[in-house]
């Protein structure tokens, strides 16, 4: 009776462990052989990746070599060429926008806007997904706002201009906007190649703490290689629109690697704060 109960609890154990399995690859976003770009040449090429719910991935690589682009694709801004793109095991190109906009949320460079918009409205935004035809926001939707500000320390800020805020604070309205939008998944692009060190480091402390408070997947193309390993879990690197190599920080940031990536030979060391590999320059 004793060993039927212990049978019968490990069975148990074993469904739902196949269960989560199941559950994580239905979350997934994956690629499969993508190849996609602006012209007939295409940027990125036959290009496969996987991104599990629950990663923090930092994206990188030298310039052109389809980071960017990438994003675009996973958005569904640009069309696959060959290939395939599945967001939560659908198709994206069989999927409306409204779709992708539940499921993925987006984080642009600091760049001029056309029109200004106060911060409350610029976070209000984050919630178009939600909005039936000619429907207008509610004051659930306002209350979200509200709740996201306080959160990001950004209640200050509700009634001023974007035009009026520092680089750094423009991206903690644009980050708000994305939590307003209450996606699993965010994708910055070079969102912090404008601002000063402090504000990258403040950024990047944010999304850490975003990840592991809301369990939120983070992807996020960057330029700086330290800021990655010490924050990231997980790098990707990218090079003339082919996966080069990926996995964590410890596996990647390894010289020969990086010169394959940068072309220059970039030694590292153990960061003794963060316990991660960062490059010294020559």
């Amino acid at each position: 009776m004793q060993e039927e109960s212990i049978l019968t609890k490990c069975a148990l154990v074993q469904s739902l462990f196949q269960d989560n399995k199941k559950d994580a690859r239905t979350k997934m976003i994956e690629t499969h052989k993508l190849s996609c770009g602006y012209t007939k040449e295409p940027v990125l090429k036959s290009f496969s990746l996987k991104i599990a719910p629950g990663d923090f991935c930092a994206l990188l690589g030298p310039n052109g070599a389809g980071k960017s682009t990438l994003l675009y694709a996973l958005m569904g801004y640009l069309k696959p060429e060959t290939g395939s793109i599945m967001v939560f095991g659908k198709d994206i190109s069989a999927q409306k926008k409204s779709y992708l906009a539940r499921q993925i949320s987006f984080v642009p460079q600091e760049s001029q806007q056309e029109f200004d918009h106060l911060v409350s409205e610029t976070v209000l935004m984050g919630r178009y997904p939600y909005l039936g035809l000619l429907q207008s926001h509610t004051a659930e939707d306002r209350k979200a706002v509200d709740d996201v500000l306080r959160l990001l320390k950004l209640e200050e800020l509700k009634n001023r201009w974007l035009s009026e805020l520092s680089g750094g604070e423009k991206q903690r309205v644009y980050i708000a906007r994305a939590l307003v939008q209450d996606t699993p998944y965010i994708l910055l692009d070079e969102s912090l190649s404008q601002l000063d060190i402090n504000h990258q480091l403040e950024i990047m402390a944010l999304l850490r703490e975003i990840h592991n408070t809301q369990g939120k997947t983070v992807l996020i193309v960057s330029h700086n290689l330290n800021l990655a390993a010490n924050y990231a879990d997980r790098l990707i690197f990218l090079k003339d629109g082919e996966l080069l190599a990926e996995g964590k920080p410890e596996a990647l940031m390894q010289t020969e690697i990086l010169q394959q990536l940068f072309g220059v030979r970039l030694e590292t060391v153990q960061n003794p704060n963060s316990g991660r590999p960062n490059i010294i320059y020559p």
